[in-house]
């Protein structure tokens, strides 16, 4: 018997778009439309088991290595398949939303990569999302300029050989996407609407120009995750019919429990796998997630004290380093988030220096590549990269084997020195507020105080907020965190944001709503699991 016929997708509560219909063809929306009716079932069963693990982690404050997997682990046989040309040098990788402008300059950058961003360096409008898309086509056609409109500058494509490789990143399995319902008024999952776009538009096009469809999984949380990616994967390459392991995923290890579960995660997608990734504040945001309920020993310091350095922070990193080349991956670093200023070189001297340290400390542990948020760090990134690797594409065959991770050291956060400041309090609310008003006016990437932030920066933000309370952490200064210190604390900063950018433009912004959604999220008793929910919500188009 054959499969009933996908039900149609409508479009509902969107203002119509500019080109839209090139992207919302009809061919296209029955490909997400089985791909919603295919999927989406077992992505609602492993939503309520990461709800039943959390609640298990809750009940035991301890992670190990799966029992169950044990064998995978054990088995020294299997490899990743072999990287294809257009990824196996990825020394440096900018990261960045799909704006036109962001687009044409991250192709250009110099970056072996793009991190072509629908997840958390962009806010998930309507418009942000289907516009996205066609930037995406445009750059492929090369149908794509911009002329900014205060400047009157011009942007255009560079030479074909000379572009970054896109990995686009589709958002995670938590979200859905509100606008594109099944006949039931069931929303499609975000993610399934960002790969299905892209894949249907894109894989044979850029199969042409000697590349292939591209991606970055974001928030995995289980093996089990990643085999569902790859069910996705099977399915659409069929679907197309383009050959089985033309797609290729890099996976981001950025929650405390994929940590565990790296060679897993790997094994899953062995036919379709690239690289894994390190993440930085979504990791310590699950680590908070997660352990929230374990008192002091789980409380972390102030963010920007939490380093790669860290005892635990090293223990993940060298153990991704290991587990990827153990299997014949690559292995990605972190994020460089610094954004030079235009008018302060001291500024820019200290953070290049820093920058450059971090790069040369992932290039010697072994990593493959790192990101950076701005092309002025691409050469700096390159430069580390290049001293270490010289010709080499990439350094796989630096086996690691002298690293040797115990299950406890990857949630040793007691081996800090640090401890949390009034400063860090400070800190948080104010990057909290300044990043939720720019997201609600549907800006996912924001520069703050010189860093290029997006929501995993709020998540830790407003979540080291709520651990802070709710284990009743004293200060340096003496005081105790509480709700009332919160929101004496907020209403300082939203004060001072209207002093600094004047009555007019604190009234034609989203600063009153982004302080309260900022304590709603900081002080509410059930911790929210992801902050973009209760956002989306409120986000306008």
């Amino acid at each position: 018997m054959s499969a009933p016929a996908p039900s149609p997708l409508a479009v509902v509560d969107a203002e119509p778009l500019p080109r839209q219909e090139e992207v919302l063809t009809e061919a296209a929306l029955a490909f997400v439309a089985e791909l919603h009716r295919r999927f989406t079932p077992r992505r609602d069963e492993l939503l309520v088991r990461r709800a039943e693990r959390r609640a298990e982690i809750a009940r035991t404050c301890t992670l190990d290595f799966l029992p169950e997997t044990a064998a995978i682990r054990a088995d020294d046989s299997w490899k990743v398949a072999p990287a294809p040309d257009a990824l196996n040098d990825r020394r440096v990788e900018i990261t960045g939303p799909t704006d036109r402008k962001m687009t044409i300059n991250a192709l250009n950058s110099g970056a072996k990569v793009w991190l072509a961003d629908f997840e958390d360096a962009s806010a998930p409008t309507w418009e942000n999302v289907v516009l996205g898309q066609l930037n995406m086509i445009d750059a492929y056609t090369r149908n794509i300029d911009f002329t900014d409109p205060k400047s009157g500058k011009s942007y255009a494509l560079k030479a074909n050989e000379e572009l970054a490789t896109v990995v686009m990143r589709p958002r995670g399995w938590h979200l859905n996407e509100r606008h594109l319902v099944d006949a039931d008024g069931t929303p499609v999952p975000g993610a399934l609407v960002d790969f299905g776009l892209y894949f249907f538009h894109n894989a044979k096009r850029l199969l042409g120009l000697g590349k292939g469809p591209y991606f970055y999984l974001p928030k995995t949380e289980s093996h089990l995750e990643a085999r569902l990616w790859n069910e996705v994967f099977v399915f659409a390459q069929d679907y197309l019919g383009i050959p089985q392991g033309t797609v290729r995923a890099t996976v981001l290890i950025e929650t405390i429990t994929a940590a565990y579960e790296m060679e897993e995660i790997l094994y899953e997608l062995r036919d379709h796998a690239s690289g894994l990734n390190a993440g930085r504040w979504d990791y310590l945001f699950s680590i908070v997630k997660n352990f929230r309920d374990g008192g002091a020993r789980f409380v972390l310091p102030d963010r920007n004290a939490v380093t790669m350095t860290a005892p635990f922070m090293r223990a993940y990193t060298e153990l991704l380093v290991r587990t990827c080349h153990k299997r014949g991956a690559h292995a990605i670093g972190g994020m460089a988030a610094f954004i030079p200023s235009r008018r302060d070189a001291e500024v820019n001297k200290v953070a290049f220096e820093k920058v450059r340290a971090d790069k040369d400390r992932e290039a010697n542990d072994g990593f493959d590549g790192s990101w950076v948020a701005h092309p002025d760090l691409v050469p700096i990134a390159m430069e580390s990269f290049d001293k270490v690797l010289g010709d080499k594409p990439n350094q796989k065959d630096r086996l690691r084997e002298d690293v040797d991770v115990k299950a406890a050291d990857l949630i040793a956060i007691d081996s800090l020195d640090a401890k949390p400041t009034y400063a860090g309090l400070v800190n948080a609310v104010q990057v909290g507020i300044r990043y939720i008003e720019a997201w609600l006016r549907g800006l996912g990437a924001v520069a703050i105080f010189n860093l290029m932030e997006d929501a995993a920066t709020a998540e830790i933000s407003r979540s080291q907020i709520w651990q802070w309370i709710n284990a009743g952490v004293v200060l340096d200064n003496g005081e105790q965190v509480t709700a009332g210190l919160a929101r004496k604390v907020a209403a300082g900063e939203l004060a001072n944001i209207r002093a600094e950018i004047g009555e007019e433009a604190f009234a034609a912004g989203n600063w009153q709503q982004a302080h309260d959604l900022l304590l709603t999220v900081s002080l509410d008793e059930d911790y929210a699991d992801f902050l973009t929910l209760p956002a989306y919500e409120q986000l306008k188009g």
